[in-house]
């Protein structure tokens, strides 16, 4: 099988010197799977397709720039054209990733993950949920009949808790920080909240006990997976106290979930905002790394648009 990844990383816009958003990540991933596996320029998700979970004239007051001081501090980032084509590119790797996904079994975008957009309210660098959008249109289009998102990223997901909490063919799973952001969670089919400092052991033990054994119980045939790299220690938004070699065993028991259940399963980057940069990207990269050696992918030649 031939596998690919998708990243907006060509698609820049401007930030105020210092912000946080960690732009470094997305091109740090691809130089580090460069020769791993093909790369591409994410496609731009159709505005249409948004509008299938986001309320359609909120959409319209992005695009043209009507929004208020207060939506772009809820945000996180300031308003310009390139942030909301950015957030287009992020969602629309998504999208390709879940067909992907349904024709070789796994689809990868290397950003994503953007579950703290709600139907019409950014925040938290998230401007369309692509979680809710994928899960819309699997369950709509009939490509799934009962589709799993499986967020570990540390922040709970509260963005696609409330968009998909009506919905009785999805099923909503966050392990997160339960005293970290967002400070007012919504409801998830099953939220796990952890305390502050947790360890590998304790982390995996949920994974394993509660978490897996939750999907097996509800038996989707697809699964969305946020694997978000701010669980690990030192990141600057997380509480968590994950190793590298934690983070890697997550990811491994995930993808092992899905492939020895033949569930298609789409990854994506999520959060993650360590000091150590490098720490970081290697936690991104490693649930591509641990895929490939789990399904067997062939190396191939990096293949990225100009600019990446």
């Amino acid at each position: 099988m031939t596998f690919r990844a998708y990243t907006p990383a060509a698609h820049d816009f401007p930030l105020p010197e210092g912000h946080r958003f960690p732009y470094y990540k997305y091109r740090g991933m691809v130089a580090r799977l460069s020769g791993r596996l093909p790369i591409l320029d994410t496609p731009a998700l159709p505005w249409a397709t948004a509008g299938r979970v986001h309320d359609p004239l909120w959409l319209r007051r992005w695009r043209r720039g009507e929004v208020e001081h207060s939506e772009e501090r809820a945000f996180g980032l300031p308003w310009s054209e390139g942030v909301v084509e950015r957030a287009r590119r992020a969602a629309g790797g998504s999208l390709a990733a879940l067909h992907d996904a349904l024709s070789v079994g796994w689809g990868i975008n290397l950003a994503g993950g953007t579950h703290h957009a709600f139907r019409d309210r950014a925040e938290g660098f998230c401007l369309i949920n692509d979680a809710a959008i994928l899960t819309r249109v699997a369950l709509d289009d009939g490509l799934a009949r009962r589709v799993a998102v499986l967020d570990l990223d540390v922040h709970q997901g509260n963005g696609t808790a409330a968009l998909l909490g009506a919905e009785s063919r999805a099923y909503t799973l966050s392990v997160h920080g339960e005293r970290n952001y967002p400070f007012r969670k919504e409801r998830s089919s099953l939220d796990i909240g952890l305390p502050d400092g947790v360890s590998d052991h304790t982390y995996l033990e949920v994974l394993r006990t509660q978490a897996l054994p939750a999907l097996d119980r509800f038996r989707p045939d697809l699964l969305l997976y946020l694997a978000g790299a701010d669980v690990l220690a030192g990141d600057r938004f997380g509480r968590f106290a994950l190793t590298l070699d934690g983070v890697r065993e997550r990811n491994r028991q995930v993808l092992t979930w899905a492939r020895e259940r033949d569930v298609p399963l789409v990854s994506m980057a999520a959060g993650g905002y360590n000091r150590d940069h490098a720490l970081t990207i290697e936690a991104h990269v490693s649930v591509v790394l641990e895929g490939l050696e789990l399904y067997g992918g062939p190396a191939q030649t990096s293949v990225a648009s100009p600019g990446i």
